[in-house]
């Protein structure tokens, strides 16, 4: 007997622990526990070791941490008609436990099916074009609109990305012709645009090249003008000055002198092959000086027709030049070369020397050198 009571107060033991085992209740730090008694809901359970009445209380816990909800691939049609495969993934976060346990049976499952009908709904009211380059805004978008949506659950969208957008076969493969033809047409463009650059640059080149070309020849033309200029100066004031010399010498010649040049004239031009001979002279009055020089006539020479001796004046060969000095004045030339916006008027100035005859320098009438200043008289004539 005294067994049978020893084992009955053993098992009452048992039982009572038991029953206050089934009371305790571990809350985690990220959990909310929802204590409910008899079919109504006593209040909100914190974090911690909590004690409730067994067998008669139901505890409830809700995980607070963000949790992530995968949203299942489905097909959807955009609006330019391209059937595309859309999946994507939600995070969402229960801020509301009553409402999160009582509103909705379960706000995963309610929370993946609304996200389902709102992205078909918004990539539906999109080309195929902008949902591949737009992906920021449908995110946007769809989290507006479920978190709107899910806030009378308790639970907050925190989160939406549009994980994978995968056209069908046949409009994958029209975009990648697409995309093939653009590159092409851009590959097209910048050969074109690199071929008119370099057709450009080289007409440019080509350009300058004619500019400098005609631009050296026509400063070659003026020097090469210059230097005839200055070379028929040269020349005109030593023929000048030759003709003064054989001017003045040939003044104390006598008529004997000229007559026996005349016929020495004459037998030169006889010389030739020609059958015309023209005297540039009068025929008969050289005749008659030649009788009168072999004393064949009677006219005797009239005195003092011998000529008188006229002293050659040195002034009259003028400033010969030397060749340094030409070279001096060469180098002139080519450093007074004027600018091309000056050539036309120096070389119309130089066309208008050498047709009057003017020395460039003196803008006077020309001379030649050492007869600038007093004219040598004239030897008197008899």
């Amino acid at each position: 007997m005294a067994f049978i009571d020893t084992l009955i107060t053993i098992i009452l033991i048992l039982v009572i622990i038991f029953i206050f085992a089934r009371g305790v209740v571990i809350i985690q730090p990220y959990q909310q526990g929802l204590q409910i008694r008899l079919g109504k809901y006593i209040g909100r359970l914190n974090p911690g070791f909590r004690w409730v009445v067994p067998l008669i209380t139901r505890v409830e816990k809700l995980d607070l941490r963000t949790q992530v909800v995968d949203v299942p691939s489905q097909e959807v049609i955009t609006k330019d008609n391209s059937p595309t495969n859309v999946d994507a993934i939600v995070f969402v976060r229960v801020i509301d436990p009553e409402k999160a346990f009582f509103e909705v049976n379960n706000y995963r499952a309610a929370t993946v099916a609304l996200a389902q009908t709102t992205l078909r709904g918004v990539i539906g009211d999109m080309e195929l074009d902008e949902i591949l380059y737009n992906r920021d805004v449908i995110n946007a978008r769809l989290r507006d609109m479920l978190d709107r949506e899910t806030d009378q659950w308790g639970v907050k969208v925190e989160r939406v990305e549009i994980k994978e957008v995968d056209p069908i076969g046949a409009v994958k493969q029209a975009m990648t012709e697409q995309t093939a033809a653009e590159r092409e047409r851009r590959a097209a463009i910048l050969r074109a645009d690199g071929e008119k650059r370099s057709a450009i640059l080289k007409a440019e080149g080509t350009r300058q090249s004619m500019i400098l070309e005609a631009e050296g020849e026509r400063q070659s033309k003026i020097l090469r003008a210059e230097g005839e200029r200055q070379s028929r100066i040269l020349e005109a004031q030593g023929q000048a000055q030759g003709l003064r010399i054989v001017a003045l010498g040939s003044k104390p010649l006598d008529r004997r002198s000229i007559t026996v040049l005349s016929l020495d004239a004459l037998k030169t031009m006889a010389n030739g092959q020609a059958t015309k001979i023209i005297f540039p002279f009068e025929v008969s009055s050289l005749v008659r000086q030649s009788a009168r020089f072999l004393g064949l006539a009677d006219e005797e020479m009239p005195p003092g027709d011998e000529g008188t001796s006229v002293a050659l004046d040195e002034d009259i060969l003028g400033t010969i030049p030397r060749t340094e000095e030409v070279r001096e004045i060469l180098e002139d030339v080519q450093r007074s070369v004027p600018e091309p916006p000056e050539i036309r008027e120096k070389e119309k100035e130089i066309d208008e020397e050498l047709a009057e005859g003017i020395a460039p320098e003196s803008k006077e009438p020309y001379s030649p050198p050492g007869m600038m200043g007093s004219r040598q008289p004239d030897p008197p004539r008899r």
